[in-house]
């Protein structure tokens, strides 16, 4: 297209549109150094995606990989409770991600003087937060950044949709029939918004992987892996410790995950 002809048609678009455009490219500019973007996502609470989103970045990060761990569950952060992450970081600006046993990693926690205390922020609030973290952080050089996004379908997710050109979502689900409904919304918003789906994991798995499978079979997406109902998985990561880094089997797990996307 000529650039008259642009030039002409940015002028009859609505001056938001406008801006949400040029917020993109400054953004593509800044992240131009990181090579892929996955978001892990599902419109339902209580599945495991910051589980999930933890285990892949330090699964990546394990063969050989850079990479860096957004927590963009803004009002409700756990990824530094998952890595036994205290106190407050750095407030200046450019933002510089903390460094936790070779990944990069940034959340709102990090800038709250006590993890007990509710971020209570209305829409665009959390959404002008996503925006900083994408647009105000210094992330360097990375292979990838995995995004940990919250449940639902509204600001969080959407920010990022439209600001952010991701390579994809990992879907992440539970055995439960109603888990994966909740996950099957959340890809079909995903595809309605143009994300492509790199596929789904069940987590929680009792064998046979049946939620996730309906998810797979419903989006027709791949069907990425199980991790397994697992008492030693959740005690490690109660205690800030990453469960790839300390049990094999589970370190296999994510690795066979990671690989089909890319890793």
């Amino acid at each position: 297209m000529a650039d008259g002809q642009e030039e002409t048609n940015n002028m009859k678009m609505h001056p938001s549109i406008l801006r949400v455009i040029e917020q993109k490219k400054a953004i593509r500019a800044k992240l131009s150094a990181i090579k892929h973007k996955i978001g892990v996502y599902s419109a339902k609470g209580g599945v495991g995606k910051t589980t999930v989103a933890v285990n892949m970045a330090y699964a990546l990060n394990g063969m050989g990989y850079k990479v860096g761990l957004l927590d963009a569950d803004i009002d409700t952060p756990n990824i530094t409770l998952f890595l036994g992450m205290e106190g407050m970081w750095d407030q200046h600006y450019p933002l510089k991600p903390a460094e936790k046993n070779g990944v990069k990693v940034i959340s709102t926690a990090m800038f709250v003087d006590d993890a007990r205390k509710p971020i209570i922020w209305r829409g665009p609030m959390i959404g002008k937060m996503v925006l900083e973290f994408l647009d105000s952080t210094e992330w360097g050089t990375l292979d990838y950044l995995i995004l940990d996004l919250p449940p639902g379908s509204s600001d969080a997710p959407l920010s990022i949709i439209q600001l952010l050109d991701l390579d994809g979502f990992v879907l992440v689900t539970t055995p439960q029939h109603i888990a994966a409904i909740n996950t099957i919304r959340s890809g079909m918003m995903a595809k309605r918004l143009g994300v492509s789906l790199l596929g789904v994991i069940e987590n929680m798995s009792e064998g046979d992987a049946k939620g996730a499978r309906e998810v797979a079979e419903s989006l027709q997406c791949e069907l990425l892996g199980s991790i397994a109902l697992d008492r030693k998985f959740a005690e490690l990561s109660d205690k800030g410790m990453v469960p790839v880094l300390e049990d094999s089997r589970i370190r296999e797990e994510f690795i066979s995950i990671v690989k089909k996307i890319g890793g």
